[in-house]
């Protein structure tokens, strides 16, 4: 629809019950609000900065959600997800570990680092009991601590075979589309506009999955410094209906 988004259609013949299904069908099952991650739990900041005034119309959600994207946890975690991607699909499990490590450890807060590795955990071991395969199966028991959402979602995709651009295109419009949720139950935005929201970010978020694809691991990382702050504010929070 305009958003310069590519789907390849390649299927995967991993399992009985996977034949024949193309990528972009796997990607919407396991980036669904219904696959078992918890995602309507967290609104990676969001909260605070509704109730901090930072975000408080449609414009602000936009540009809020903007600089996340861009300069936050969406453009980190698509490279984290582009390098577990590449470990899996090369069945190199001691750089999946360390692709692992560094998305825990880029963790600004405790609330956000609950946020990653309880959505990566839950993912891993969903994923796994439903759409397991030799590869993940392999590689899965070298992560038997906390899993970082990225790095889970860009193993499984990569022991699956996953192509890696429609990976990440994925996982970001997924990421907008949860926070934008989060913003319709907090209450700054109403059904359409927040829907307007998406639209306008959809084209940013594939541009930047192109970007990162090929960028080295040491680019992850963020600067929105007034998130992460606002996130440890969050843990105090008097009111509050997420967990970040």
């Amino acid at each position: 629809m305009g958003t310069g988004l590519t789907i390849i259609t390649t299927t995967r013949t991993t399992t009985p019950m996977a034949e024949a299904v193309p990528d972009a069908l796997v990607l919407l099952a396991w980036l669904s609000p219904g696959y078992p991650v918890g995602a309507y739990a967290y609104s990676h900041g969001l909260e605070w900065a509704v109730e901090a005034g930072d975000v408080r119309d449609e414009a602000t959600l936009r540009d809020w959600l903007a600089d996340v994207l861009e300069h936050g946890a969406g453009r980190s975690d698509a490279i984290l997800a582009a390098h577990a991607h590449a470990a899996a699909a090369a069945g190199d499990a001691e750089a999946l570990v360390a692709v692992n490590d560094l998305a825990l450890a880029l963790s600004p807060s405790r609330e956000l680092h609950l946020e990653t590795s309880q959505q990566g955990r839950s993912f891993l071991d969903a994923t796994r009991a439903a759409w397991d395969v030799p590869r993940l199966a392999e590689l899965a028991p070298r992560l038997d601590g906390p899993v970082a959402y990225p790095v889970a979602v860009g193993a499984a995709s990569g022991a699956h075979g996953l192509d890696r651009g429609t990976v990440l295109a994925a996982y970001l419009a997924a990421f907008l589309q949860n926070l934008v949720s989060a913003s319709l139950r907090l209450a700054p935005v109403g059904q359409t506009a927040g829907t307007r929201v998406v639209a306008a970010l959809m084209p940013r978020a594939a541009a930047l999955a192109r970007s990162v694809q090929d960028r080295p691991l040491d680019e992850a990382g963020t600067a929105t410094v007034r998130l992460d702050l606002g996130s440890f504010r969050h843990e105090t929070q008097y009111t509050r209906i997420f967990r970040s």
